[in-house]
């Protein structure tokens, strides 16, 4: 059987990269995996695992060291969310949205009291962040934020409502953003820090989840919540820019999720495409089953290279932007193309829950949705081919 090469060997990682992968990956398979479809069937957050993670200092690999990171830059940071999507969904997607979504706004754009204050103790795991954008009826049009912030004096007065909020239950601090003139469109939008204890601020409990059942949240309450004017992220208005900025790294994190959801899924297939017999011969014997199994191997190996290439130029400080744009949408539809195809190689197998795939296609689901559709990936990267012209 052919096996997708190592990555350690195709893609040029240094060896303090290549030992995260190897110790995330061991972790994920020893400590993460055996809890996966129990937390699914439950709807659970596994708060063992996550303290777990913290101590082996995931939280603060992309993050200097000044502010208790490890300097490790964003390729090992995605590698690590990779791995553990590779066995759960739920858990990769828990730790993408702290670091990528959590903790980097405050440390990219806080003040320097602001992260001072926050920033150490989200990346020691003392409680989790989360980032409120998805509105009742501003999801895709995040321009279109409704939440309102009215400044008083040396505060800020936030009424409305936040939706589909990863990690909320547990976090300590969130990023949202409101608008400050609804006249001026996304000219009037700012972002700011809440703590969790902040006067007129309470949660909602979220629905149930079609997949990452293992993955918290809830959705955010502001009524007259008085935020201190030095918790806003960035200069008064430029509020938009800010969190566009954000959502472009948080892509990459998001492609890493759907790249380790769509491996684990490959890795199932193809084990039970050579012990499944049908016919007289292994199922990989089969030229139907042998070729989907082709298929994802290509296109995971694809993602891969797109995925690493956006964390790559990240990390260089070029522009990403549309690279991140390009991986999450590839990566995140292969991810749903790949668990597809493992379900129907698995055939009525696939479709009961004694096997991990029908978790791993509905966990995939999200990644298509989260952090931009496939749709608005598609624009974003119109617009740069546009824009640019034919080469």
């Amino acid at each position: 059987m052919y096996e997708l090469p190592d990555i350690k060997d195709s893609f040029d990682l240094s060896e303090d990269q290549r030992m995260i992968r190897d110790m995330v990956r061991e972790f994920a398979e020893n400590e993460v995996a055996p809890l996966a479809q129990e937390i699914d069937e439950n709807h659970r957050f596994a708060t063992e695992t996550w303290d777990k993670i913290v101590e082996l200092g995931l939280p603060g690999i992309p993050f200097s060291e000044e502010v208790g990171g490890s300097d490790g830059g964003t390729l090992a940071y995605i590698i690590a969310v990779e791995e553990l999507s590779r066995v759960c969904g739920s858990t990769g997607i828990t730790l993408a949205a702290h670091v990528s979504l959590g903790t980097y706004p405050i440390y990219k754009w806080g003040c320097e009291k602001l992260r001072g204050e926050y920033v150490p103790k989200l990346i020691a795991g003392e409680y989790m962040g989360a980032y409120g954008l998805t509105e009742p009826n501003a999801g895709s049009d995040s321009g279109g934020t409704q939440t309102s912030a009215v400044r008083d004096g040396d505060h800020y007065i936030l009424n409305g409502r936040k939706c589909f909020i990863t990690n909320a239950n547990y976090a300590g601090v969130f990023i949202v953003t409101a608008t400050i003139d609804k006249s001026l469109g996304s000219k009037g939008i700012c972002a700011f820090a809440v703590p969790r204890d902040a006067e007129g601020f309470s949660l909602e409990k979220g629905e149930k989840k079609l997949g990452m059942r293992g993955s918290d949240w809830a959705s955010l309450v502001f009524e007259d919540t008085r935020i201190p004017f030095d918790h806003m992220l960035g200069p008064e208005g430029e509020g938009f820019r800010t969190f566009m900025q954000t959502l472009e790294g948080g892509r990459i994190s998001i492609a890493a999720l759907a790249l380790g959801i769509a491996q684990g899924a490959y890795e199932c297939a193809a084990k039970y495409a050579n012990e499944r017999e049908a016919f007289g011969k292994p199922l990989s014997g089969q030229q139907a089953v042998a070729f989907k199994l082709a298929d994802m191997a290509t296109e995971i190996a694809a993602a891969r290279h797109l995925v690493y290439h956006a964390a790559r130029l990240k990390d260089a400080g070029q522009n990403y932007g549309t690279a991140a744009a390009m991986a999450k949408l590839h990566a995140s539809e292969v991810s749903m193309r790949v668990t597809y195809d493992a379900i129907q190689i698995y055939g009525g197998y696939g479709y009961s829950r004694e096997y991990p795939v029908e978790r791993m296609w509905r966990d995939a689901k999200l990644c298509v949705i989260g952090e931009g559709t496939s749709e608005i990936q598609r624009i974003i990267i119109s617009r740069d081919v546009i824009k640019s012209g034919p080469r």
